[in-house]
């Protein structure tokens, strides 16, 4: 083996030590894979750890989804959404629409208020004199 080289036990192809993450308790103190190797099972293990679903589950609810986000119909899904008591998943969204909902903290009420307010209903005053606003009954 070349210095500074290491064999990947998947790939079977020699890499420079570059191509490798770091371990500390590895005899020689790299991984058993390289990072080429490691990507996508990294991704289909994060699904499974924190989602307890496959790639081929998310792929289903994104095609059953036409490829879009179920919020704004318009951006490619790529988030899996769940709730954050139960752990369940209830879809794949786009970022920000994932986003938007953990901000508003997940809770219903708030994002209807945040409909309403973008509707224009819940927060339409009317100006009396500079700086005093009063909320129409």
């Amino acid at each position: 083996m070349p210095e500074g080289h290491k064999l990947c036990r998947t790939c079977g192809e020699v890499k420079p030590h570059s191509e490798w993450y770091r371990r500390r308790s590895a005899p020689d103190g790299f991984v058993t894979r390289c990072k080429a190797c490691r990507k996508p099972g990294d991704r289909a293990g994060h699904l499974k750890r924190k989602y307890g679903i496959t790639e081929a589950e998310r792929d289903q609810m994104i095609a059953d989804q036409g490829g879009l986000c179920c919020i704004c119909l318009r951006a490619p899904a790529a988030q899996v959404d769940h709730c954050h008591e139960t752990g369940k998943v209830r879809g794949v969204l786009c970022f920000n629409c994932n986003v938007g909902i953990g901000l508003l903290e997940e809770d219903p009420v708030r994002i209807l208020r945040a409909a309403e307010y973008v509707e224009g209903n819940l927060w339409n005053p009317t100006l009396v004199a500079q700086g005093v606003y009063r909320q129409p009954s």
